[in-house]
């Protein structure tokens, strides 16, 4: 990233706030019935974490690289100790961007960074608990026709995925200034090649960058920079009909996003820290 882009970042997110996502979705603030605080430094090989899950073990993580990376996860405890580092088999990191996981501790890698929206394939690699080689799924967006399309069109991009109920879903992150609107795909969590075209939309200020599901399912949070929204799922459904809390979160370069339990999260950011935010 250019430094007029990091510039422009920097700037997006001090002046991020919920007053519009409040205004246009009906958000409430909720910032006040959080606390945020610093809880440990990533290890020098994560130097840009970029996704998060939890660790096979209680009260570990895994973590990565995004793009440039190498294919491997890396295991910490959350004052940022390294307890090992997994490379996966028949993966590569073009531009891994987040981790989803599933109750079975089966982990999926979204290597689906597509800032320049040139890439014409994407894919997610499936790593069964325990394994170190993966499956792949493959993916393109329905709707994309040219590689890359037109500034106007520059809409296919995702940072952002989680697993629920044998479906991935997925976050679009939000053109820089052509397009004000998130789009969420939904795909089967099995490997395939599969053609998708957006199931819900909502109109937000800032680019989304990681998203996570709360273990009881009630809940899921799209982190944004400089921001946290969150939404209700009800009977199962999930989409962007029923938003209920939004607060800033000014924490750098924020990418990375879980719940530890059904209200509180932890967060990275690709300068190093780790936050965990907790429900008072």
């Amino acid at each position: 990233m250019n430094k007029v882009m990091y510039f422009w970042l920097a700037i997006k997110t001090v002046l991020a706030t919920c007053d519009s996502d409040r205004k246009e979705n009906g958000f409430k603030k909720v910032k006040s019935e959080y606390s945020i605080s610093t809880v440990g430094k990533l290890p020098k090989i994560a130097t840009e974490s970029s996704g998060l899950a939890k660790g096979e073990k209680v009260n570990t993580f895994w973590t990565h690289n995004d793009s440039g990376g190498k294919p491997e996860l890396y295991e910490i405890d959350p004052s940022g100790k390294l307890l090992s580092t997994k490379a996966i088999a028949g993966a590569e990191n073009i531009d891994w961007e987040d981790l989803a996981r599933e109750g079975d501790g089966t982990l999926y890698i979204g290597d689906f960074g597509n800032n320049d929206n040139n890439r014409q394939t994407l894919d997610i690699y499936k790593l069964p608990a325990g394994k170190s080689s993966a499956e792949k799924i493959t993916f393109n967006y329905a709707g994309q026709k040219t590689f890359p399309p037109a500034a106007a069109g520059m809409i296919y991009d995702c940072e952002a995925f989680f697993y629920s109920s044998k479906n991935l879903y997925l976050f679009s992150k939000k053109g820089f200034k052509s397009d004000e609107y998130v789009r969420l795909y939904r795909m089967p969590a099995e490997p395939g090649n599969y053609s998708l075209s957006p199931v819900d939309s909502i109109q937000i200020e800032t680019q989304v960058t990681s998203a996570d599901i709360s273990p009881d399912g009630k809940t899921f949070a799209l982190l944004t920079y400089g921001k946290v929204l969150l939404f209700a799922i009800e009977n199962g459904k999930i989409d962007f009909k029923l938003p209920t809390g939004c607060f800033r979160i000014v924490k750098k370069q924020a990418e990375a996003l879980i719940f530890l339990n059904n209200s509180d999260m932890m967060l990275t950011n690709e300068q190093g820290q780790i936050f965990f935010i907790t429900r008072r």
